[in-house]
């Protein structure tokens, strides 16, 4: 018995993959995360599924779920918001399993940034302008971040960076941002992608503060800052200039 770790995307059941829909809909235990995963999604899940909000429920508690079910000959869906290969948790479980000898797979989803980037029609890699995308979150009373990927340092880049659970902080994210990227800089937040109350926020360092507090945002959110989302004046990529085709 195995349990599948299953990237479930940003929330709209159609962007689920097919192995993701086939595993699901073949796993009679499933755990999900209830603040991203909809109904819609878990409509794939077989009758009689065994339905877990991890919300709810440790890590812990979570692995002795997995034991009990793969010891029952149950194979177990680990939904995941977004892709598994990043701030899923994925880690710490695994290394759980592995030490009770349960075995276990990932699929991707689409993540949720890739999402996020889609509905505004945004290319984060633009040549000349910004060819390196950062992945990364914000820190509080969370998970320490070693120091050399503190934000203000991230920003010595100027690369495209795209920030995840770090909505709560957007002030601070603001105060740290500007000096390297500039007030003008564009920003667009992306909250909920891809679900019935989908909010899109563009905007520019400068302002991006005063509009998500204004609609109250708390979680669930993308925020992408970079001079690649109001690129216009670039040269064509080499790969496809005339000149280097067959």
């Amino acid at each position: 018995m195995t349990v599948h770790f299953i990237g479930a995307g940003p929330g709209a059941a159609d962007l689920l993959t097919f192995r993701g829909a086939s595993l699901i809909g073949a796993s009679p235990v499933c755990l999900y995360a209830g603040t991203y995963v909809t109904d819609e999604m878990l409509a794939h899940c077989p009758d009689g599924v065994e339905l877990v909000d991890t919300a709810v429920v440790n890590l812990d508690e979570q692995i002795a779920i997995m034991k009990r079910a793969t010891a029952e000959g149950r194979d177990v869906a680990r939904l995941c918001s977004g892709d598994p290969s990043i701030y899923s948790a994925v880690a710490e479980q695994t290394r759980r399993l592995d030490a009770e000898g349960i075995d276990w797979d990932v699929t991707p989803g689409v993540p949720a940034y890739a999402a996020a980037a889609a509905l505004v029609g945004k290319e984060l890699s633009v040549p000349e302008v910004a060819q390196t995308v950062i992945l990364t979150r914000a820190q509080r009373a969370s998970t320490k971040l070693p120091p050399e990927e503190s934000l203000a340092e991230l920003a010595k880049t100027h690369a495209t960076l795209v920030l995840h659970l770090a909505i709560r902080f957007v002030r601070e994210l603001q105060e740290t941002l500007i000096p390297e990227y500039g007030a003008d800089c564009p920003v667009v937040v992306v909250s909920r992608a891809e679900q019935p109350d989908e909010l899109i926020i563009r905007g520019t360092l400068a302002d991006v503060a005063d509009t998500v507090e204004q609609h109250g945002l708390r979680q669930a959110a993308i925020i992408i800052v970079g001079w690649a989302l109001d690129a216009e004046d670039f040269p064509d990529s080499h790969l496809y200039r005339t000149r280097h085709l067959p």
